[in-house]
């Protein structure tokens, strides 16, 4: 053991492991990963009393802290990433929404640089390629049907960064448009759709393994229509992502999704706006202006719901102290299941040796107070 610096083991707490949570465990952290052993003598910080999870994954967030993934400087970017690392979230996907297919090529491109740089682990495009139907918060006079050449244009102009496009699968080209993210290792996800039951099953079958958002932007369930979430549900090849926030889903619809599709195959996001960690006010979701009020995001113009104000570290408190799930399911939710979505599992995603030190330190109450980046504090826990 002699001459290993920079090793700082974690005791005490209660750890989330892959196998189960362990009682007064400890996490060492060498450099930026997670060892398996440290010296006799090694700093140590007691965390009695608190929990420590996995660092948080978001495969589908649009800003933070007042700042746009969708527009502005790189260093606008990066101010929304921080906001999101400060509340938990150590790996973070851009999510873009529909804009002019020129522009969002450009915004792909300044984004693909983050993500070379480290700052971000990939791009999701959401639209242009939805159903005028479903919109949601995205420009009805730029959206357009999923045209395999189109959606290779921007998979390209990504430079090998892009991990998922949100596709209504049911409009003319969203079956090839699949095939065509399947055969490139890139998510399909089924969103922003006004697919029926068996359209839906077609493009699980073509290869879409993702549900944006369930529930949120597409036919709600039928006893003799079921539409595409029954579909979504019921196949063991897709992830349903879900918003955890109180206002994009009821407690009970929550529950269904966790109980029906298995704590393996729910993905919890944020589907986070620029207000995420921010505040109330007027802001723009690429061309739309919305108005946040009481931290609810709705389009100024019709009052859909444009994203939310979401952060993780809320989503994952209320899903266990108000929804009453077993820490493990939503530790499983909230990084696990996303990092093996994004191809990332094998650095990030659960507390083992050789991974990178992600974690996020929680006190009785699942309230956060420490966050930790490859090794590095980014909120330092403040104890006693």
């Amino acid at each position: 053991m002699a001459g290993r610096a920079g090793i700082t083991v974690l005791s005490g707490a209660r750890v989330v492991l892959p196998t189960g949570t362990v009682e007064g465990g400890r996490v060492i952290v060498e450099g930026g990963t997670f060892a398996g052993s440290a010296p006799a003598g090694a700093p140590s910080l007691d965390l009695t009393g608190h929990w420590v999870v996995p660092g948080f994954v978001d495969m589908h967030n649009h800003g933070g802290g007042g700042a746009s993934f969708t527009s502005g400087t790189p260093e606008d970017v990066l101010k929304g990433v921080r906001t999101h690392r400060e509340h938990g979230t150590t790996t973070l996907v851009a999510s873009t929404v529909t804009g002019d297919l020129d522009v969002l090529a450009r915004r792909a491109a300044l984004l693909a640089e983050l993500v070379q740089q480290g700052d971000l682990a990939g791009v999701h495009f959401e639209g242009p390629f939805i159903s005028p139907c479903r919109k949601g918060a995205h420009s009805e006079d730029l959206l357009r049907d999923p045209d395999p050449a189109e959606v290779r244009k921007l998979m390209d102009a990504a430079h090998g960064t892009a991990k998922m496009f949100t596709l209504a699968t049911e409009l003319p080209g969203g079956i090839d448009s699949v095939r065509l993210l399947a055969e490139h290792g890139v998510i399909a996800a089924v969103g922003h759709t006004d697919a029926t039951y068996e359209q839906t099953v077609e493009a699980i079958e073509a290869g879409a393994t993702v549900a944006t958002h369930l529930f949120n932007a597409m036919p709600a369930l039928g006893h003799r229509s079921p539409g595409p979430i029954a579909a979504l549900l019921e196949d063991e090849r897709v992830t349903v992502e879900l918003i955890n926030d109180g206002t994009h889903l009821h407690p009970a619809a929550l529950e269904l999704a966790f109980h029906h599709a298995g704590p393996a195959r729910v993905a919890l996001i944020t589907d986070a706006m620029d207000a995420a960690g921010f505040g109330d006010g007027t802001y723009l979701l690429g061309p739309l202006a919305v108005e946040v009020k009481e931290g609810v995001a709705r389009l100024a113009e019709g009052g859909s719901i444009a994203g939310s104000t979401l952060t993780l570290d809320t989503a994952f408190k209320r899903a266990v102290t108000i929804d009453k799930l077993p820490v493990e399911a939503v530790v499983q939710a909230i990084s696990a299941n996303p990092a093996r979505l994004l191809g990332m599992d094998d650095r990030i995603g659960s507390l083992e040796p050789g991974k990178d030190a992600d974690l996020v330190v929680l006190d009785g109450e699942f309230s956060l107070v420490g966050v930790m980046r490859r090794g590095e504090w980014v909120v330092h826990p403040q104890l006693g």
